[in-house]
């Protein structure tokens, strides 16, 4: 059962990260992307690494990759909270120099 379980996460996992990779390429601006990369790469990346830790069984695995999940949660949405932030500091300049 785990087996199975383990191999949903995987492919559930894989999906998010590949709309992540669309919604890069695909969506218009810095705002967007952002948000794609944020919401669904964070999904994906941490479904896949609970399904590794399921398809590998467990055990001593188990507290690294609980740590890894905790540490991707904590800094992909910062981050990209941060670069758009940054986007938008630097959109303000642009249109207060415009005269």
């Amino acid at each position: 059962m785990t087996e199975w379980l383990g191999l949903g996460l995987l492919g559930f996992g894989m999906f998010f990260v590949v709309v992540a990779a669309v919604g890069l390429f695909r969506l218009p601006d810095v705002f967007c992307r952002s948000h794609a990369l944020g919401k669904a790469f964070t999904l994906g990346i941490n479904s896949m690494l609970v399904g590794l830790w399921l398809k590998l069984g467990g055990g001593g695995f188990g507290l690294k990759v609980l740590l890894v999940v905790f540490f991707m949660f904590l800094t992909i949405p910062v981050s990209t909270h941060l670069l758009t932030r940054l986007a938008w500091r630097q959109q303000q300049r642009r249109r207060a120099r415009k005269p």
